[in-house]
């Protein structure tokens, strides 16, 4: 005992009130840094949870909710600049933990379940669809990586895919925010009028599921569709729609491969990131299918996804500069409306001819 008093007492005091000091810095940091930011992205994700038990509101996801009550935070009241460094660690870090997560549901099992021509379907009707959107955004004069977020929410899986594709692609989060807004849009119109049309269109259950599962941009919206037209058809449009979700995998790395090598001839460009959050998303895709998750586990990882995408997408309201999105003007709008339409057509004929 007498030796450690000595060793305590050998130790110069000045060192220990430097170690304390350093240490509460590091934690005032955090503090200043990223806490301000998160508590306010957590309280407009309460707000967009909130606002879905409003009557009209519940047609829309909380993601799409979240972006909206950011944008008129930022632009009503003004982000305050001791709130950017947590707004940015929402934006980014939680954004790709969330997809990661997502793998969670989905099982090979369920890709299957839908047979060879449901995948090909869902697969023919993605690669068209965002060739289409990136050709016809060139010739029109869209920026080419808004024409990508685009081409990504409406061919995949509605805002996770523009997220995730804005990851390889770093557009602006005023690009951002207009893909997201257009593909709302355009799926909340699929999701209302093509369980109106199956009727016209001559659509059993199960090809109505597999057209809705095909085409309708954001999983919510393919849910509220399918179901509404039936059971069975409800069922088949989810397992079609997980389909194109998983097909997010490879098209992130296709855009992160086809990044890099644009910026290999460029050393002074900064390299595009490794899209780390894909191989992740993989394995645990895989992980699901082959162990059994309990159900309530299941279910708790697919709203924490919820939530962490919707404080990802209300990060980005936060930076949304409404002046920034009127300068992109109606070709933007224009583009994603043709999507619409292509993607909703080409899956259709598809439908018709399998």
């Amino acid at each position: 005992m007498s030796s450690l008093t000595r060793i305590a007492n050998d130790i110069p005091k000045s060192t220990i009130s430097a170690d304390l000091a350093a240490g509460r810095k590091r934690l005032d940091s955090v503090w200043n840094g990223i806490i301000p930011g998160m508590v306010l992205v957590a309280m407009i994700t309460a707000v967009a949870f909130s606002a879905r038990n409003v009557s009209g509101f519940a047609l829309f996801s909380p993601m799409i909710l979240a972006v909206v009550a950011g944008m008129v935070y930022s632009n009503v009241l003004g982000t305050p600049a001791h709130a950017k460094a947590g707004i940015a660690f929402s934006q980014k870090r939680l954004l790709r933990f969330a997809i990661v997560l997502l793998g969670f549901q989905l099982t090979l099992g369920q890709v299957v379940s839908i047979g060879a021509s449901g995948v090909g379907i869902v697969a023919l009707t993605l690669g068209a669809t965002f060739l289409f959107t990136i050709t016809l955004g060139r010739l029109i004069g869209v920026d080419a990586k808004l024409a990508q977020l685009i081409a990504a929410g409406t061919s995949i899986c509605g805002a996770s895919a523009i997220v995730a594709t804005n990851i390889v692609t770093d557009a602006r989060d005023e690009d951002v925010t207009y893909a997201v807004a257009s593909i709302t849009l355009f799926g909340t119109v699929a999701m209302l009028g093509f369980p109106l049309l199956a009727p016209l269109l001559g659509l059993d259950q199960h090809a109505f599921g597999l057209w809705a599962g095909a085409s309708i941009h954001e999983v919510a919206q393919v849910i509220g569709a399918g179901f509404q037209n039936g059971t069975q058809s409800g069922e088949i449009a989810t397992v079609a729609k997980l389909t194109r979700v998983a097909m997010l995998a490879p098209m992130v790395i296709a855009l992160g491969l086809m990044a890099r090598r644009k910026s290999s001839g460029d050393q002074s460009a900064a390299r595009p990131p490794m899209p780390w959050f894909v191989a992740a998303f993989v394995a645990v895709v895989a992980l699901n299918s082959l162990v059994t998750i309990p159900v309530e586990l299941k279910q708790a990882m697919a709203l924490a996804t919820t939530i962490m995408l919707t404080m990802g997408l209300a990060a980005m309201g936060l930076q949304a500069d409404i002046s920034q999105l009127r300068s992109r003007g109606l070709r933007p709008l224009a583009l994603a409306f043709s999507a619409f339409l292509f993607i909703g057509g080409f899956s259709l004929m598809l439908v018709k001819l399998a």
